[in-house]
This record gives structure tokens, sequence and C-alpha cells, in this order.
């Protein structure tokens, strides 16, 4: 799975990456070094502009953790941090948004952990691993969006109304990713961008072979500090060595 993960690059240089062509700058997203469960994060989608019709390449701020629009309630949510690449395309709180809501979800890298057994000297533990591509190019993780309407707000054009989650799509880990857990996300090539964005687009074979291996497998993977398992550490130390602080 992934859980857990970093995006620190600003709107402005996540709107030259991709292309962006409307961002408003009254959405904020601040840089995180340890993207949890129901954070707000960036991503990257098209919808038809409302006057014109003409599809747009949105950045926007939506909340991690998919929230179908079928939901009684939005605690699920939490629960749906990931899809699974093998069913996504025909598991009931997925298909629609994957045949007409896809979007990119920008990361630096992805975290994931290693049981360590316990020692005559130190308890077990989990050991965290920081995964990203060899290069330090943005991950365009493929994710997927919704929208949910809230019906204890009684007044449509109220904010608090409707809430857009989202989910990243995951496969089997293959390499150096592979051997510290099983799952890991997939991503989306800057050449396929538009074809898998397009809304248009919802024939589920050829959509699912845009999806790849981050970087294609060459990934950069090392220990880190064991203070990202606390959701609420955050900042550029926790990417340091295990000798950093503790978790």
């Amino acid at each position: 799975m992934c859980g857990r993960y970093v995006s620190t690059r600003s709107p402005e240089d996540l709107t030259r990456i991709f292309d962006v062509t409307r961002w408003n700058p009254e959405q904020l997203v601040e840089p995180s070094w340890n993207v949890a469960p129901t954070d707000a994060v960036w991503a990257v989608l098209e919808r038809p502009d409302r006057t014109s019709g003409v599809l747009e390449r949105q950045l926007r701020a939506l909340r991690w953790g998919l929230v179908p629009s079928w939901s009684k309630g939005p605690g699920g949510g939490v629960k749906m941090i990931n899809a699974r690449m093998e069913t996504v395309h025909e598991k009931p709180a997925y298909r629609k948004a994957f045949a007409q809501r896809r979007c990119l979800l920008p990361a630096d890298g992805f975290y994931e952990w290693e049981p360590v057994a316990a020692t005559a000297s130190a308890k077990a533990y989990k050991q965290p691993y920081f995964i990203r591509p060899e290069d330090g190019s943005v991950m365009a993780m493929a994710g997927l969006y919704e929208f949910w309407r809230d019906p204890a707000v009684t007044a449509d054009d109220d904010p608090a109304a409707w809430w857009t989650t989202c989910t990243v799509i995951t496969t089997e880990a293959t390499d150096a990713a592979g051997r510290i857990h099983p799952r890991m996300p997939l991503t989306v090539a800057a050449a396929d961008y538009a074809n898998w964005l397009d809304p248009t687009h919802q024939d589920p074979d050829p959509l699912r072979a845009l999806l790849a291996t981050p970087a294609g497998g060459r990934l950069d993977v090392r220990a880190v500090s064991t203070a990202v398992n606390n959701v609420r550490n955050d900042g550029p130390q926790l990417l340091d060595d295990p000798a950093g602080t503790g978790g």
C-alpha cells in the first residue's frame, strides 16, 4: 500500500510541471514530508469549464481518502486511501471514478515500513524507508477522485456541502521497493498525462495500460528516521538516516 508520502513542491512548480491552466491561489497545501490519510493534497485533474465546456487542466486541493458519492457518511474515507490496480475498474467504490474521474497526485517519494524483530536489548519496531526516483524527478502517482455531498449541510453553495476526495492506485511492488513491502503506488508517464486525465476516455483496458512502475523501477530506497512513524511529525529532518531523531 501507499500510506504516507512526501510532497514538497510549490503550486507554482506543479502548474509548470503538469501544464496546469487553472489554479486558485487561495487554495493552499503546505509542503509536507509526512503526508497522511485525511490530509489535504495537491491533485492534477481535468474538468470542463462550466460556461464553455472546454476541458481545463486544474490543480486542486483534495482530501486523501476516497468517499464514494453514494456513501452515507465520510467516515470510510480513511480506509480507502488506496485502490488496487487489479480490481479498480470493477469495484463499486472505484469503477465510476476510474471511468470518469482520474487524477495525478504529485509526490517526491513515498514511505514503506519493514518490521524489525526484538533483540535482547531492544524492542521490536518498524523501520521506515523513503522510496523515490533515482533522478529526483516528481512522481505523478495515478489517482482517482470523487465528490460527496454532505446531507447535513442544507445550502448547495456552502463550501462545506461538498467533499472532494482521492485515492492512490497501487500494484505489486517490484525491484528495490519489493523487498520492503509487497505493494507500491503506480505512476503515469508525462507522455500519457493527457490520455489519463481526459474524462472522455472511459475504456478500462487502455487506461490500465497507461499505469507504470515509478521511474521505470529505477528507485532509490533508503532507511530514514523513525520519527516519520508519528503522523504529527513533519519536516525535512524525517529523511535523516536512522541515527536521527527517534519516533
